[in-house]
């Protein structure tokens, strides 16, 4: 009779609710491969433009990390004093025009309403190597201010409502030029509300580092080439290596396949194993006719659509892997 009861219970238990109450927790989903793409200087606009088509088309958000210079045209670049040079010098030059600020603009504006980061580069792009934290404060200040008041500073009308918000409060990202860093940085962008550093390069994909004041990201040393000989994984990197720094565009196709081979095999064995996040790095600039921008949008095409893996900005990056973990988690 115990045994009859009993059945019948369970059969009237079972079909009154569902049988996953009655199991174990279910298994967290699995961790995602995240890759993060980002691209330094961020000046030339069709390569904005071709950047943001990529991500629309892959579903990835980008990190740009903006030189402020490139808010400057020839009239205006006296609003910009680099750290031991006088204004109106930049290492970079400015903008070509005040009609191409205008562009840029609008560009910087459409990739944040899209979904992307913009992170500071600095101004100048100066090597801060030997710079005082007062030094590091001053660039990253005039970076703020140009970036904030890059409507007026050029004369052009049509500024977004949020724009100032914007340039305030929601660049809290940064990357120096060269990756080149000195001791005062890190408590010049603690000071300055940075919300983390990219400037970082690593043995191979890392997690962040923590131990200083603003976290710490790095581009990774990753096998390339024949002899699959370690390199940052950066296009400047590879164009070094590949040709000297010297344009050789009629490799052009031999240089795309070794640098996409270079992410793809980095990317491969993070996701078979540890899954750390991979960290690429770019410029708005076609090196080499354009071989590293081609194995990019190859890459993204292949890596950023899949189910397991997300394209994200650092922003996105910091705030996914940082979130606390649930009650009893």
């Amino acid at each position: 009779m115990f045994v009859q009861r009993s059945a019948a219970v369970a059969a009237v238990m079972a079909a009154t609710f569902p049988t996953t109450l009655f199991a174990q927790e279910a298994a967290p989903p699995e961790k995602p491969q995240y890759v993060v793409i980002s691209f330094d200087g961020a000046h030339d606009n069709t390569l904005w433009q071709r950047s943001r088509a990529l991500a629309a088309e892959t579903g990835a958000h980008f990190t740009y990390f903006l030189s402020c210079v490139y808010l400057l045209s020839a009239e205006t670049k006296a609003a910009y004093q680099a750290p031991h040079h006088s204004a109106g010098r930049s290492n970079v030059g400015f903008a070509e025009t005040r009609h191409d600020v205008i562009a840029r603009l609008d560009q910087i504006w459409s990739a944040r309403s899209e979904g992307h980061e913009i992170g500071s580069h600095g101004c100048g792009h100066y090597d801060g190597k030997d710079w005082s934290k007062a030094d590091w404060l001053s660039e990253l200040d005039s970076f703020s201010k140009i970036v904030r008041d890059a409507y007026t500073i050029n004369g052009i009308d049509g500024e977004p409502a949020e724009w100032k918000d914007f340039a305030e409060t929601e660049i809290k990202g940064f990357r120096a030029p060269y990756l080149s860093t000195s001791k005062g940085l890190d408590a010049a962008l603690s000071q300055a509300g940075f919300q983390y550093s990219a400037s970082g390069v690593s043995d191979g994909p890392v997690d962040p580092d923590h131990k200083p004041k603003v976290p710490l990201y790095s581009l990774p040393m990753v096998p390339e080439g024949p002899r699959s000989r370690r390199i940052i994984a950066m296009d400047y990197n590879l164009y070094v290596r590949h040709s000297g720094a010297k344009e050789k565009a009629e490799e052009s196709a031999a240089f795309s396949e070794r640098a996409y081979q270079a992410f793809k095999t980095a990317f491969d064995a993070e996701l078979s194993g540890k899954k750390r996040p991979l960290q690429l790095g770019f410029h708005f600039v076609l090196m080499n006719g354009g071989a590293y921008w081609h194995a990019l949008e190859r890459f993204a095409r292949e890596a950023c659509v899949r189910p397991d893996t997300k394209c994200v900005s650092y922003r996105e990056l910091q705030a996914l892997t940082s979130a606390p973990k649930s009650a009893g988690g």
